[in-house]
């Protein structure tokens, strides 16, 4: 078995510096005494870390999705673009084709590319991939990541389960008791804490969980229509649904419109993300807002950070959550 790495953590412990140091020696700064870097380059080498080489530096910021959603991803591109362009950086737009962690051939693409530093989208990242931009001193952080992160990765997320608590307790205070939930993978940490959010208010409430209220999806439109359709079509159908996200409310709103029922009079619908698209909608969306724009600003800011070797206090940041209230929800008719 293959010993595993040691981290650069370790590495700066066992040479008595701070990580801070051992960071800037990797990524080529000269703001360290020649006998201290040679000493730390010697080390670094030691255990299979590759020193970057000073002056060539690259002037950009990678930043991957694993699919473009236009409403969703140009918010968190906005936010990585307003923080890389006050740095002087471009950014590098990657689409690794993969729901949870870029393939081989992308991890191979960045080493060749030499960005300053990676931000990855709704993604993961696997250890020989960490290692490996670890070992060419290029930084990486994840906004919203699929899964629950190694403690060592820098992760910028959003308060999941109180968006969902906060949702459906808004739908139980208008009187709805059929509340049914619709969000997205049942393998991803976000579908899954929106809806302990939605079962938390639930229980409450002391009403009663469906199983078959709660379906798991692709957060996309199609997904939504489809779940939806089943659901209203049950008998004794919900009088409102919570999406995990606002994708899957415009197909939840369809369904509704095709079995001749009306938003809100009929079905109340509460969505997920706050995009620009749930304000032009008609009746406009109730919906939790998601910083998405804050979290790519700040997962770009530890990417920066950590590419001058400074040390990043909070690993894992989780942003607060806002219900925004507007026309798609209502009391359930009588």
């Amino acid at each position: 078995m293959t010993e595993p790495r040691v981290t650069l953590a370790e590495i700066a412990a066992e040479a008595g510096v701070s990580l801070a140091t051992m960071s800037k020696v990797l990524n080529g700064r000269t703001d360290v005494s020649p006998a201290t870097r040679t000493r730390l380059e010697a080390e670094l080498k030691r255990h299979g870390y590759t020193k970057r080489s000073a002056g060539r530096r690259s002037e950009t910021i990678e930043l991957v999705f694993h699919e473009l959603e236009s409403s969703w991803s140009m918010e968190v591109i906005a936010g990585v673009e307003e923080v890389a362009h006050a740095a002087g950086l471009s950014v590098l737009l990657t689409v690794s084709g993969d729901r949870h962690a870029p393939a081989d051939d992308w991890i191979d693409g960045v080493l060749r590319r030499r960005p300053l530093g990676v931000v990855l989208v709704f993604s993961d990242l696997a250890s020989p991939h960490r290692d490996k931009l670890r070992s060419r001193g290029v930084p990486f952080a994840i906004v919203d990541p699929a899964g629950d992160p190694a403690p060592d990765v820098p992760s910028v997320g959003s308060a999941n389960w109180s968006g969902g608590l906060l949702a459906t307790r808004h739908l139980i205070e208008l009187g709805h008791t059929r509340i049914a939930a619709i969000t997205g993978p049942e393998d991803m940490m976000c579908s899954l804490a929106r809806v302990d959010g939605y079962r938390s208010a639930m229980n409450a409430a002391a009403l009663p969980v469906d199983p078959d209220w709660v379906r798991f999806g692709d957060f996309h439109p199609a997904g939504g229509q489809n779940h939806a359709r089943e659901l209203l079509s049950r008998p004794d159908r919900p009088t409102a649904v919570f999406a995990g996200s606002d994708l899957q409310a415009l197909g939840v709103i369809a369904a509704a419109t095709e079995a001749g029922l009306s938003v809100p009079r009929d079905l109340s619908v509460v969505g997920y993300d706050d995009i620009a698209l749930a304000r032009w909608l008609s009746p406009q969306l109730t919906t939790v807002h998601q910083p998405l724009r804050r979290m790519g600003e700040e997962a770009t800011r530890i990417v920066l950070r950590l590419a001058e070797g400074e040390s990043v206090d909070t690993l894992r940041m989780d942003l607060a959550t806002h219900l925004v209230v507007r026309g798609s929800t209502a009391p359930p008719a009588a």
